[in-house]
């Protein structure tokens, strides 16, 4: 059960981050193609939903690749990848409102994106500390080490979880803003939901994938 076992849970988990990679690229692509009610771009629709939100002082730019879109709480800036910049796709003005989701998020003092925030430099820390103890434990320094791996990976765990709520409440201010302000019609909308659903689950998958590696952390602990 020492590295070996650690292989199957990580290959189980790259079976579970894989099928929710594929939902987003599969969603992304079919809705990447389907305009707009609207006709806005995804610039246009997060410039709109930021002024609407107070929020005029924060750019929007655009960013190289594709699904790089983010909002960074350093610059105060909602980045899109140059697709979701520019076209007017429902899945470029979804990504685009979720971004304003996180922007909303920061200015309003959502809780647990300050919680994540916080965490971020201890998981940075723990998330490179875990791997070099747990190697040490199996290979032959004693189930001790594998104990210091699982509190090192429980912070790595906790900001996973963490995430969870600040991403799916950035949807789900996504389409409720989409909705409110008319750029999406009835139809639109079911794919804004999937767009955003698929989004979601890719942190679902994550925080998963984690739990698991902690479970057997834990076994491997006890059973030394």
């Amino acid at each position: 059960m020492g590295f070996g076992g650690y292989l199957l849970v990580m290959i189980l988990g790259v079976l579970i981050s894989g099928a929710a990679a594929l939902w987003v690229r599969s969603s992304y692509k079919k809705y990447s193609k389907e305009t707009s009610y609207s006709g806005l771009t995804g610039a246009q629709v997060a410039r709109m939903i930021l002024d609407r939100n107070g929020l005029s002082n924060v750019p929007v730019e655009p960013v190289a690749g594709q699904l790089t879109d983010h909002y960074d709480p350093r610059s105060k800036t909602v980045r899109l990848s140059e697709g979701n910049f520019a076209h007017n796709s429902i899945a470029a003005v979804s990504v685009a409102a979720h971004e304003c989701g996180h922007a909303i998020q920061d200015a309003t003092g959502y809780l647990p994106m300050k919680a994540r925030a916080g965490l971020f430099p201890i998981v940075a820390f723990s998330s490179q500390l875990w791997m070099p103890l747990f190697l040490m434990g199996i290979f032959g320094l004693g189930t001790f080490f594998i104990q210091l791996a699982v509190i090192a990976f429980m912070g790595v765990l906790l900001f996973h979880v963490v995430t969870l709520p600040v991403e799916i409440n950035a949807s789900t201010r996504a389409y409720g803003l989409l909705t409110r302000y008319g750029v999406l019609s009835t139809r639109e909308a079911a794919g804004t939901r999937r767009v955003l659903t698929a989004a979601a689950f890719t942190y679902i998958a994550a925080a998963l994938t984690s739990l698991l590696t902690l479970l057997y952390l834990l076994f491997l602990s006890q059973s030394e």
